[in-house]
């Protein structure tokens, strides 16, 4: 008796953890999701330039006065790229491609100088 109620608690703890994962953020460009409190950040990288898209609660939040630095670590390499607002809700970085294995971390600086960091790991 006592195995089938922890097999059904371990059952329904499993479906209720499936749950709350289906409700995440999803990739709306094809890139890597990563949130930081209420925002989420989607980095794309494409023909040498990386792209941090940025989403509150699914809409487009404005990026004009932010800035940063996205860091990428490659193996043992470290390069630090300046983030610029470009577009209305994206930050580029420009010079950089990404590849499987490599780690990201953006420093994101708002308008009003608060600053978030972001990790995101290529995969």
């Amino acid at each position: 008796m006592k195995k089938a109620i922890g097999l059904t608690t371990l059952a329904f703890s499993l479906a209720l953890a499936g749950g709350a994962q289906a409700h995440g953020s999803k990739a709306k460009h094809g890139g890597i999701v990563q949130s930081a409190g209420d925002l989420s950040f989607e980095l794309v990288s494409k023909d040498g330039v990386a792209t941090i898209y940025v989403d509150d609660h699914g809409k487009d939040l404005p990026t004009a006065g932010m800035s940063g630095s996205l860091t990428v670590l490659q193996g043992a390499s470290k390069s630090v790229l300046p983030l610029a607002a470009s577009g209305s809700n994206t930050l580029v970085a420009k010079g950089v491609s990404l590849a499987r294995g490599n780690k990201a971390v953006a420093a994101v600086t708002f308008a009003n100088k608060d600053v978030v960091s972001v990790r995101f790991s290529v995969k």
